[in-house]
């Protein structure tokens, strides 16, 4: 793995208050540098991140940024996760540690997607060619991300309906979506 500067440790903990669920040490810190490795291979900003739409297929009139979303991912995903233990802990027992490193890593590879251009931004050339599920596992891998996460980064979004998803990957792969697709119905009223 390539060295990664400390400043974009210390802005991937800023960014993600989340971090201090994942009770496992090792994963916490692996998500954390998968994180900071983005940040340190991306032209965005977590002040960008903070105020960039979090897709580009809902247009110019989306006001959620990127951040919001993915946060609103990461609680969804954890709180479900419990209510299925809750009742389900038997049957279909959910992996928390797994679940929330995986929601706050499904999205990491739009950090290396995307670009700013004349203020907004778009994908960029390294996009066109791989797109976030692709470029996410690559960075999760660079930085030792356990494959039961980095299933869950490959399969949150239409590219995993190929294959079969983990229970956790479902979780976070509906989370994702349910907190999008109202979004785009709505934008193109």
């Amino acid at each position: 793995m390539e060295h990664i500067e400390e400043k974009y440790i210390l802005q991937a903990r800023e960014l993600w208050p989340e971090l201090e669920w994942i009770t496992d040490a090792k994963l916490k810190e692996q998500t954390t540098l998968t994180w900071a490795l983005a940040l340190q291979k991306s032209v965005l900003t977590p002040g960008d991140l903070n105020s960039i739409p979090f897709t580009l297929l809902c247009g110019p009139d989306l006001k959620v940024t990127f951040m919001d979303h993915k946060r609103a991912v990461v609680h969804i995903a954890r709180d479900a996760g419990h209510k299925m233990n809750d009742f389900f802990k038997n049957d279909l027992p959910v992996d928390m540690d797994v679940l929330i490193a995986g929601a706050i890593l499904a999205d990491v590879g739009k950090l290396l997607e995307y670009e700013i251009k004349d203020g907004k931004s778009v994908q960029g050339s390294y996009g066109k060619y791989l797109r976030h599920p692709f470029s996410g596992v690559s960075l999760a891998e660079m930085c030792g991300v356990p494959p039961a996460v980095c299933h869950i980064i490959a399969t949150h979004a239409g590219e995993g309906n190929m294959v079969k998803r983990s229970t956790e990957a479902y979780v976070v792969h509906h989370a994702d979506f349910m907190t999008f697709e109202p979004f785009r119905e709505r934008l193109k009223i």
